[in-house]
């Protein structure tokens, strides 16, 4: 099984990124993490139950993670999707997922309470 690291190498969400996406709007940038935080756990509960559409849930995720600067959740959902289309098992890659979103989670949780 596929772990996160114990120190992260950056994090969770790529605050430079996240502030041009935004246009350094701070309310813009509220709107769209707390979006971003519901639409991942959301996909990711979906996820656990394996739909057949699972890939393109992924690959959805994977954009959404990428437009907030959550890249290491965007590289695990990649990963997910990836083992999924050549029909690999993917249940280490969902729980790397899953782990991922929960610590961009948390650190959205963080960054809004500020």
């Amino acid at each position: 099984m596929v772990s996160p690291p114990l120190v992260p190498d950056s994090e969770p969400i790529d605050a430079a990124h996240l502030e041009r996406m935004t246009l350094g709007d701070k309310s813009l940038e509220r709107e769209v993490l707390t979006i971003f935080s519901a639409q991942a756990a959301s996909l990711v509960a979906v996820l656990s139950s394996w739909p057949a559409d699972a890939a393109a849930l992924a690959h959805t995720l994977k954009g959404s993670a990428r437009a907030i600067g959550a890249f290491a959740v965007a590289d695990a959902a990649d990963e997910f999707e990836d083992a999924l289309r050549r029909g690999k098992d993917a249940s280490d890659r969902l729980a790397a997922l899953d782990a991922a979103v929960d610590h961009a989670r948390a650190a959205i949780g963080e960054r809004l309470e500020r």
